[in-house]
């Protein structure tokens, strides 16, 4: 519903529930993936991967490839000598790090193609290119590899010790990055002066990235203009445009156009660069085609960036009466093989500094060991960082409750950060902009019923089960900007977004942004924004995203920014066009500009509504550029580049109520109550697709997805056979709720809204799991909570929890 305070602050059209746009085209089948893309005369490409996870490469053997029936090309690395490795553009900030080498001195990725040593299983060796994906695939198969094997490390913590195997020559002992926060000093003392102190062994473990779309790539190179189309399964076009073409096939910017069509989710997984994306691109100006290449659901589990995966010591301190007053956490961060484009930055700083959540902490630390291992690289997952870092707190804060014999909620509620107390710096390098945490986190229990929960235990213990209910809490660093502050936390880039609106003669409105949708309806929120702004319907109005040709230069979606900033640049945009209509207007009436009033759709003399001039009127005037005022030139064409002073920070509070069959140890969640604050919202229909999303990926990864990986370094998971994804028939139907506190950092008073709810629920539903067991002495049991793991810690036997 939508409150009157967030009608008050926009034209009417922002919180309206307006109908999706974008529906139509995907409930017909006919919007254009990645896969749907044809060109005249396209090949198709396959990549060859390593079957080891860590091997020397003796040889390669393409001449059986090449003899088949409809093969264009074979590659290896031995074709691309100039080709440079990928980069990565988020280092842990503020400390020493290791990276592979690139030749620009800036921190190295990748290879291309791997020619001399492969670091995990998948890792790309050749293409080959046929005339159908069929050829190409056989083709890739009958590549002969000699490889000399090399011992294989998986485990972050275990790639650190002495005699571990070595990944990178210039990453020594495996260690990217030693990145701390907090004050560490102060941690320990007030850890040794506790009355209580509480530790806690975690395994946030490693996911598997898993949108409904695999990723995609077409190249065409045009010899005739000498330059290059890449369609991809993108997240950032723009950034995609400069980093390939300056920084991996070094190419002038200019020659390089960046195309995302409709992208099928992403969750994080397609804001990186892959080498499929160059090597597209090469192959088509070797062969002088297009060249396809669209990944399969085992390639993109043993390509595509992976989550989590964090092994973590936890220690929370407090009082006797329910006060924390501590709380320190030492991980370390599984990197995989290589760093991805921004996977370090989101093991250290997404994490670390977001450990205190909603909690008025006195004294806070956190320090990660980020490593490299012979596993697919680490990337962000949905809730990046913030997840994990609030299933340890959250986890604790339990641990804490039961070992003071107060109720959790009491706990929680007594050290809330107070709605008086903002701006409020955590101590760990976030200053959480706005909240009423007391508000949110009493209107989450109210609705979950949780006063009347011991009724129902003794009601499900009379049907053979156990009935936990488990409380968390959130705060997500949201609205990636401001670019300063991303540079102090290693980002080699801008973080900012653009948006530039053109006003046609006829009254239409082109609104194009920088931001590239992966399903979160940009074109019909953005349309609200635009039409909201300038009083007129939204049908009127065009969206224009994901093309690097079109769309002003910009940043992309990722870290729940679009509304947050796109919506923010198109605002302002839409002011300088009012503004611009407004002088324009003063020369009509013959009047100073400040007693002309812009409202309701159209510009009028204050006081005088009826004689105003519509928003047609004026775009046609301004066409036709008669009688302007000196200074005012033609048109209505403007673009604004937002780059907000600060982070926004949504926060919330999720309860679960789960039942435990005692025969079987199967977990049901019967109850999912969710109450979260991302500020003022654009569309209500949107944002509640969003949170329900992101409640069923943090249940999935708590009940039963895991990347699991032998000691050889294969993954047993490679497919969806072996690895589990939540089902409708698994999640009950949410209750959902929210509380509104605007940001002060964007004229929209935005948040971020699109992965906030994944934070949550792993931690809720874990801490109504070992509720429901809590009797028999269980105090935690590791990710994912299986049904075996429930039921052994039900039947007592050793390693089953701890």
């Amino acid at each position: 519903m939508t409150t009157a305070e967030e009608r008050s602050v926009s034209g009417g059209l922002l919180g309206t529930p307006l109908d999706i746009r974008e529906d139509g085209q995907l409930v017909r089948g006919e919007a254009t993936f990645v896969a749907d893309v044809r060109l005249p005369g396209m090949a198709h490409m396959a990549i060859l991967g390593s079957d080891h996870a860590h091997a020397r490469i003796r040889s390669i053997d393409t001449s059986a490839a090449e003899a088949m029936p409809g093969v264009l090309k074979v590659a290896t690395a031995a074709d691309f000598p100039d080709v440079m490795p990928l980069p990565c553009i988020w280092v842990p900030g503020g400390v020493e790090s290791h990276f592979p080498p690139h030749p620009y001195g800036l921190p190295g990725a990748r290879p291309v193609l791997s020619g001399d040593v492969v670091r995990h299983v998948g890792d790309p060796i050749a293409a080959v290119v046929a005339e159908t994906p069929k050829q190409a695939a056989a083709a890739a198969a009958a590549v002969v590899v000699d490889y000399e094997p090399l011992p294989v490390v998986t485990r972050a913590d275990r790639a650190l010790e002495d005699g571990a195997p070595q990944l990178h020559e210039a990453v020594p002992k495996n260690l990217n990055a030693y990145w701390t926060c907090g004050d560490k000093e102060r941690t320990d003392h007030a850890i040794a002066e506790a009355e209580v102190v509480v530790e806690l062994d975690l395994v946030n473990q490693r996911t598997v990235n898993s949108p409904l779309e695999p990723r995609g790539a077409v190249g065409h190179y045009d010899a005739a203009t000498d330059e290059y189309t890449l369609y991809a399964s993108t997240q950032g076009p723009h950034n995609h445009r400069f980093l390939l073409a300056a920084l991996v096939l070094g190419i002038p910017f200019t020659k390089l156009r960046v195309i995302a069509p409709t992208i099928g989710g992403s969750f994080g997984t397609k804001g990186y660069l892959y080498p499929d994306m160059p090597l597209v691109l090469l192959l088509s100006k070797a062969l002088g085609r297009p060249v396809k290449w669209v990944d399969t659901r085992t390639g993109l589990m043993n390509s595509t960036v992976q989550g989590r995966d964090h092994r973590q010591h936890a220690v929370v301190a407090g009082t006797r009466d329910g006060r924390i007053t501590a709380v320190r956490c030492t991980s370390y961060a599984n990197l995989g093989a290589y760093p991805s484009t921004i996977g370090p930055g989101v093991a250290t700083a997404l994490m670390g500094r977001s450990i205190t959540g909603m909690y008025e902490i006195g004294a806070a630390f956190c320090e990660v060991y980020a490593a490299f291992t012979n596993t697919v690289p680490l990337g962000a997952q949905r809730g990046s960082g913030r997840a994990e870092a609030a299933f340890l707190m959250e986890r604790l804060v339990d641990r804490y409750a039961h070992e003071i014999g107060m109720d959790p909620a009491a706990v929680r509620r007594r050290n809330l950060v107070p709605a008086d107390s903002f701006p409020y710096d955590n101590g760990l390098g976030w200053t959480y902009d706005s909240g009423n945490y007391p508000e949110n986190f009493d209107r989450a229990l109210r609705l979950a019923g949780y006063d009347d929960l011991d009724a129902r235990r003794a009601e499900a213990r009379r049907r053979g089960k156990r009935l936990g209910v488990g409380i968390a809490t959130y705060v997500a660093v949201c609205g990636v900007g401001p670019s300063t502050r991303m540079s102090q936390e290693g980002m080699l880039g801008g973080t900012w977004e653009s948006a530039n609106i053109r006003v046609h003669p006829t009254g239409e409105v082109t609104v194009t942004v920088g931001s590239a949708s992966t399903g979160q309806s940009h074109r019909t929120v953005f349309a609200q924004v635009a039409a909201d702004q300038f009083g007129i319907d939204p049908a009127t109005v065009q969206v224009l995203e994901g093309d690097t040709l079109k769309a002003p230069y910009g940043q992309g979606t990722y870290g729940s920014r679009s509304y947050s900033m796109a919506g923010p640049a198109i605002v302002l945009t839409a002011q300088k066009i009012k503004d611009k209509m407004r002088r324009a207007a003063a020369a009509m009436f013959q009047v100073s500009e400040d007693k002309v009033v812009y409202a309701g759709g159209k510009v009028f003399v204050e006081g005088d509504e009826e004689n105003g001039k519509s928003f047609s009127d004026m775009a046609m005037a301004l066409w036709y550029g008669w009688n302007l005022p000196p200074g005012l030139e033609p048109g209505l064409d403007e673009t604004t580049h937002f780059d907000p002073p600060d982070f926004n920070y949504p926060f919330g509070t999720h309860v679960a109520v789960v039942e435990i069959d005692e025969l079987t140890g199967e977990t049901e969640v019967v109850s999912y109550t969710a109450v979260d604050d991302a500020g003022h919202i654009g569309n209500p229909t949107i944002v509640q697709g969003q949170i329900e999303g992101s409640i069923v990926h943090g249940l999935g990864q708590v009940l039963m997805e895991a990347a699991e990986y032998a000691e050889d370094g294969r993954l047993l998971t490679k497919d969806l056979r072996t690895y589990a994804l939540p089902r409708a028939a698994d999640v009950p139907f949410f209750r959902l709720g929210r509380t509104v506190t605007p940001s002060p950092h964007n004229p929209l008073g935005a948040k971020g809204a699109g992965e906030i709810a994944t934070v949550p629920p792993a931690a809720a539903v874990a801490n109504a799991v070992v509720d429901a067991l809590s009797d028999l002495g269980v105090r935690h049991i590791d990710m994912p909570i299986t049904p075996e793991k429930v039921w052994r810690a039900l039947n007592g036997t050793s390693g089953a929890a701890q």
